[in-house]
C-alpha cells in the first residue's frame, strides 16, 4: 500500500514518517521509504550521517533509465523520451513490485538497516542542484517519483512510505491520489490546521483517504483543539518523546523503547492504512491515472515531446495487484548495465 505523509513545515511530519518507517520494519514488512521533499531530511531520521544523506542517488537524475526500464515492449510508448511523468502503464510496461530486484532499485535505492535485523529500501528526489536555482521548481524533481508509483503494483502487507512536501504544492500533480492513505501531520495551533483545510478542499473530489495525526500534544485543552478543528478526520495524536529527542541527537536507542502510547499511535496508523488499502478501488485508480496524463498531456506534454501523448493511454488496461505475478517483458542487458 502507499502512504503519503504531509503537513505544514515543522509539524513533524518527517520524525512521524520515519517512526511510522521504523514501525512496520520492526515487524519485518516489506518497506519502501521516499524522500520526496526537497529538503531531504528522511535519511538523516532513519539514522544517515550527513555524508550518507547526501550521498543518496537522486531519483532525478536516473530519469532516463527509470523511463526506458518501465517503458518495457508497449506499443504505445515510442521511445522513453516521449515519456511524461503521469505516463501511465500498458500492456508490455513493466511494472515495480515492492521486493524485487530491478535496474530502478539497483540505481536509485540503497538498504538502510534500522538494527541488527530490520532494514528499509530508501529513495530520494534528491536536492536543488546549482543548475536548478532559479530556472527549477518542485515538480521537476518529483516526476520521477509519480512515474514510478503509477507502475507499482502492490500488495497487502506491503508499504510504500513517502514523506512529501510541505504545505500543498503536490495538488500541482497528480501524485495526491497516488496513495491511499494520506496521513496529515498537524500541530494543535491555527497554522498547524491550516494546511489540513487546503487538501480536504482540494482532494474532496478526488476520494482521497485522509486522516490528521496530531503531534505536540501536551494536554487537553491541545486535543480539544484539534477535534474542534478537524472533527472526525482526527485519527490520532502523539505527544512529546524523549525516545526522538534522542534520535535527533543522533543516538536513539532501541526502537522497542518508544513510549507506549506513541507506540500505540504508530499502531493506528498501520490499521488505518491496511483498512484503506483493503478498500481501493483499481478501476478508479485507474482512472485517476489517465485523467491527469491527459490533463498534463494538453497542458504541456504534447508540446514538450512533439507527441501525441493520449494516444499512450492503453483503454483496456487496469492496474491490478493481481498483475504481480504476471511475467515482465525481458530487461536488455545494456538497461541492466545501466542500472549498476
Amino acid at each position: 500500500m502507499k502512504i503519503a505523509f504531509v503537513g505544514k513545515g515543522g509539524s513533524g511530519k518527517t520524525t512521524l514518517s520515519s517512526l511510522f518507517i521504523r514501525h512496520l520494519a520492526a515487524d519485518r514488512a516489506p518497506v519502501i521509504a521516499v524522500d520526496a521533499d526537497i529538503n531531504q531530511h528522511l535519511g538523516a531520521a532513519l539514522g544517515l550521517d550527513e555524508a550518507e544523506t547526501a550521498a543518496l542517488p537522486a531519483m532525478g537524475a536516473h530519469l532516463p533509465l527509470i523511463k526506458e526500464y518501465l517503458r518495457g515492449t508497449n506499443p504505445r510508448i515510442a521511445s522513453a523520451e516521449t515519456m511524461i511523468k503521469t505516463t501511465p502503464p500498458g500492456e508490455g510496461s513493466r511494472l515495480l513490485r515492492i521486493s524485487e530486484e530491478n535496474p530502478i532499485f539497483e540505481a536509485c535505492a540503497r538498504t538502510v538497516r534500522l538494527d541488527e535485523e530490520a532494514a528499509v529500501r530508501l529513495m530520494a528526489t534528491g536536492p536543488f542542484t546549482e543548475s536548478d536555482l532559479g530556472v527549477a521548481c518542485y515538480h521537476s524533481k518529483v516526476g520521477a517519483v509519480e512515474l514510478c508509483l503509477n507502475h507499482l503494483v502492490d500488495g497487502p502487507g506491503e508499504y510504500v512510505v513517502v514523506d512529501m512536501t510541505a504545505g500543498s504544492d503536490s495538488f500541482a500533480s497528480g501524485m495526491f491520489t497516488r496513495f491511499d492513505m494520506t496521513f496529515l501531520v498537524a500541530e494543535p495551533t491555527r497554522k498547524g490546521v491550516s494546511v489540513y483545510r487546503q487538501y480536504k478542499e482540494y482532494a474532496r473530489d478526488f476520494g482521497v483517504c485522509l486522516k490528521v495525526v496530531g503531534n505536540k500534544v501536551q494536554g487537553a485543552d491541545d486535543l480539544d483543539f484539534l477535534r474542534e478543528e478537524v472533527g472526525e478526520d482526527l485519527l490520532t495524536t502523539l505527544a512529546h518523546s524523549d525516545w526522538v529527542r534522542a534520535m535527533e541527537k543522533g543516538r536513539p536507542p532501541l526502537f522497542e523503547l518508544l513510549e507506549g502510547p506513541n507506540r500505540e499511535a504508530l499502531r493506528t496508523l498501520r490499521e488505518a492504512a491496511d483498512g484503506a488499502y483493503e478498500r481501493r478501488d483499481w478501476q478508479r485508480y485507474t482512472r485517476q491515472m489517465v485523467h491527469f496524463h491527459l490533463k498534463n498531456a494538453e497542458s504541456w506534454g504534447n508540446a514538450k515531446t512533439g507527441a501525441d501523448l493520449a494516444a499512450q493511454v492503453d483503454p483496456s488496461f487496469v492496474l491490478d495487484e493481481r498483475l504481480s505475478a504476471a511475467p515482465q517483458p525481458a530487461c536488455p542487458t545494456e538497461l541492466l548495465r545501466a542500472g549498476h
